[in-house]
């Protein structure tokens, strides 16, 4: 990946109905997502604490024997997180690219009996019904329509009442750049200065069609969830927490 590509390819696109930002493209390409499980944790502010939160987000609905769909599965460490954390439950993990898949079954093997990955999208993953649903660093992929369809798909696999966590770049306040310009300084951990942060904010707004937050919060709304609410913020990162209807 080039410099710019890094920050904006955290996470794997869960459908692509029209053509994909040159950072969704970088997953088909097995040495381009080779460091996803080392440059993730750099990019992305408390990822390991994403997890846990979105670990009990998800048990405050979910039955003891929970099984939780994952979409955007492709490097697997959500998965490898609240599998570690909570042993009984089972997950469905779907993603489009095949070298992301590689990756997750690479790093979830010690729980390989409990875990199963499907290549594909959403639409093409099995019909629960789940328990709860996560989709993180992969919606800020989708234009509108895609991501509403997208979360449409995950609504109609939920029971009712399941949990939805999602989490990824969004437009705090409708302004998206000075916020992304902070997310590529932290991910940079070289300290390339300022006018490196710009460039990768740049290409970042040229290739992600990123929402405000009410925007998101109707987006959920409207494929059926209710009560959106904010868990998460890191720059330009955002989660939402739903209940499915």
């Amino acid at each position: 990946m080039s410099s710019t590509d890094s920050i904006f390819s955290a996470g794997s696109p869960a459908r692509q109905v029209t053509e994909p930002t040159a950072g969704a493209k970088a997953f088909t390409d097995p040495r381009a997502v080779s460091s996803y499980v080392s440059d993730t944790p750099r990019k992305v502010p408390g990822l390991a604490d994403l997890h846990r939160m979105a670990t009990l987000l998800l048990d405050e609905h979910a039955r003891k024997a929970a099984h939780i769909l994952v979409v955007g599965a492709g490097g697997g460490l959500e998965l490898k997180a609240m599998a570690e954390a909570r042993p009984d439950w089972r997950f469905d993990g779907i993603d489009p690219s095949a070298a992301m898949l590689d990756i997750a079954r690479q790093v979830t093997a010690s729980h390989a009996e409990r875990i199963a990955l499907f290549e594909g999208t959403v639409d093409e993953g099995g019909a629960g019904p789940y328990d709860g649903a996560t989709c993180l660093l992969t919606l800020h992929f989708l234009d509108r329509q895609t991501r509403l369809h997208t979360l449409k798909e995950i609504r109609w696999r939920l029971k009712p009442g399941g949990v939805i966590v999602v989490a990824h770049h969004a437009a705090p306040d409708g302004t998206a750049g000075l916020w992304l310009e902070r997310s590529a300084a932290f991910a940079n951990r070289a300290d390339a200065g300022r006018a490196g942060a710009a460039a990768s904010a740049k290409a970042m707004r040229a290739h992600l069609p990123l929402l405000a937050p009410d925007e998101e919060e109707a987006l959920l709304r409207e494929a059926g969830f209710s009560a959106p609410a904010l868990f998460y913020a890191a720059f330009s990162f955002r989660g939402w927490v739903a209940i499915a209807d």
